[in-house]
């Protein structure tokens, strides 16, 4: 921009180029800081995590259920989820619900019937599923499948499965959890230390699927070799 000798003009030539500068000064630009916690937040959508403390419980093959239709009752029925994922809808035709939970079972249905119907309204009554469970394998007392109620933590479950060996290994408990269709995590706990301790804040809740697997300690795996109490070097001598 030219000035022309005036002083009027001169001054507002002045005056442009100081705003134009002062607000190219504090124009906001993205610092490392702020860089580095859009890469971290890009990588926390891309990586596994566990699941909500209450999940939904999801469908799958062999969980029947009736369907219930509020202004259109010559189309209620009962279905059950075939091997493959699907339903057979009468007059529809399959549908997959595999993986979808209740609400979303009925989102869907009420999607493919709005095809023959006026704003379908359906009520799903889920009747023969698969009840909630999680396994515990390893060193416990009775390693198995057991059923979940309510609202139980890894200590807990440990317990129900008769509680630690004297060969578990107790600060490596691996707690296997499926994320989705594709991901399985796996988190090693130190049961050991939360226990003494005593703040049972960060013990984990199950959730349906679950698996405790409690490894072995290194003593119990070398015990076998090493010479009995009972073999005195007298015994030794006489072989």
């Amino acid at each position: 921009m030219s000035c022309s000798r005036n002083n009027l003009l001169s001054i507002v030539c002045v005056a442009l180029l100081t705003l134009a500068a002062a607000a190219q000064k504090t124009a906001p630009t993205p610092s490392n800081a702020n860089m580095a916690n859009a890469s971290t937040s890009a990588g926390k959508q891309n990586t596994p995590t566990f699941s909500q403390r209450y999940p939904r419980y999801k469908l799958r093959p062999g969980d029947a259920m009736d369907l219930n239709f509020q202004y259109s009752p010559e189309f209620n029925q009962s279905v059950t989820v075939h091997p493959d994922g699907f339903i057979s809808l009468r007059e529809i035709g399959d549908l997959n619900v595999n993986g979808l939970s209740v609400p979303e079972v009925k989102s869907a249905v009420e999607s493919a019937y709005s095809k023959i119907l006026a704003k379908p309204e359906i009520g799903i009554d889920l009747k023969g599923f698969d009840k909630p469970s999680f396994t515990v394998t390893g060193q416990v007392g009775k390693p198995g499948r057991y059923e979940l109620h309510g609202d139980t933590t890894v200590i807990e479950g440990i317990a129900l499965a008769g509680g630690f060996t004297p060969a578990a290994k107790h600060s490596q408990v691996v707690l296997v959890r499926r994320v989705d269709d594709q991901w399985v995590r796996a988190q090693t706990l130190d049961i050991k230390k939360l226990m003494a301790s005593k703040d049972l804040s960060e013990d984990i809740h199950l959730q349906p699927g679950d698996m405790l697997i409690v490894p072995q300690n290194a003593y119990s795996k070398i015990r076998g070799l090493l010479p009995s109490s009972n073999f005195s070097m007298s015994q030794a001598a006489g072989l």
